[in-house]
């Protein structure tokens, strides 16, 4: 039975922007920027929905809504971080990469200059469809040279994300999700650049998720325990660079890997890890959990998570599978 969007639901997200969820990325940036004068923001008049009301608040000569005009703004970023300045740029996913290629390439990449674009919105995590989601944008990111790609799976990582975006020396995509309500009191954790984080300790299969996957992932893998199947959970927050000793590691530990993230099958952290795998030499049984090559629609976060297959349901049948396949 197909699910439709209710009045209630989608009043809901038109209002949930101005509701006071928590803003730990938008904070965090706003921390970052009180201890470093350089770091400055721009806006392509999304402030709510990108956390930046703050910043616009209490650093208004620090903060610049360019308007609807993703382009001009990465041209700009550009100019100011040959100035000096550290300029996050704020749009949502689809917007900031897919519309500014050329920009990001040419104002930022290319001159390796300190440029953090910071996209939310990632996958199908929206009801507004194809025009707003990004399943390709890792894999257009992860081709550009010098671009770093991060993406947390929680708000407890959000800060770690900030701090990571101003350790990398050129240009960082940022794939972010804000949360879609006020979630329990969390502790802020830490990551590196290019380490992933073992979530779930685990013998017989390794998932490898990002982002909004990894709480599937885990809870999969707990499912999964029920049946026998002991699974190894891996954060792979840091895309690019990509943790390619914990790959190849978890790889010859467990002998099995399955990959799920909300983005494209192609291009993406699937094919990050595969690529790791095969230059290494390493063969084994391996499944991609993400989006077909097919575009996608409408609809709340969960229930296209199921209808698409990477949620919880969808990646534990893939576990299954390549279990099989390993015996």
């Amino acid at each position: 039975m197909s699910k439709t969007l209710t009045q209630l639901e989608a009043a809901d997200f038109i209002n949930r922007s101005f509701k006071p969820l928590p803003r730990a990325y938008g904070d965090a940036l706003v921390e970052a920027a009180l201890a470093d004068r350089r770091i400055v923001s721009l806006c392509a008049d999304l402030v709510p929905p990108t956390e930046m009301d703050r910043f616009r608040d209490e650093l208004p000569d620090r903060f610049l809504n360019t308007g609807i005009a993703e382009a001009n703004m990465i041209g700009m970023a550009g100019g100011m971080a040959r100035s000096g300045e550290i300029p996050f740029c704020h749009s949502f996913c689809a917007f900031i990469t897919k519309r500014v290629l050329d920009q990001i390439t040419m104002q930022a990449a290319y001159p390796n200059l300190p440029v953090k674009i910071v996209g939310f919105l990632p996958g199908i995590a929206t009801l507004l469809g194809v025009s707003h989601q990004a399943i390709e944008d890792v894999a257009i990111m992860r081709a550009v040279p010098n671009m770093a790609i991060f993406e947390p799976s929680g708000p407890e990582y959000h800060a770690a994300m900030v701090k990571m975006a101003l350790e990398w020396d050129g240009p960082v995509y940022l794939r972010m999700k804000r949360p879609d309500t006020t979630p329990e009191a969390f502790t802020p954790q830490q990551v590196e650049i290019g380490k992933g984080v073992i979530r779930r300790e685990g013998s017989d299969i390794t998932i490898i998720s990002a982002g909004i996957c990894v709480s599937e992932a885990i809870l999969a893998a707990d499912r999964l325990a029920q049946d026998g199947i002991d699974a190894r959970v891996v954060d792979m927050a840091s895309i690019k660079p990509i943790d390619k000793a914990l790959i190849i590691e978890s790889a010859q530990k467990t002998g099995a890997i399955v990959t799920a993230e909300n983005h494209s099958i192609i291009g993406g952290l699937g094919s990050a890890v595969a690529e790791t795998l095969m230059d290494a030499g390493i063969g084994l049984p391996f499944q991609r959990v993400g989006i077909q090559d097919q575009f996608c629609e409408g609809g709340t976060t969960p229930y296209l998570m199921q209808k698409f297959g990477i949620d919880s349901t969808g990646i534990a049948e893939a576990v299954r599978q390549v279990c099989k396949r390993k015996t």
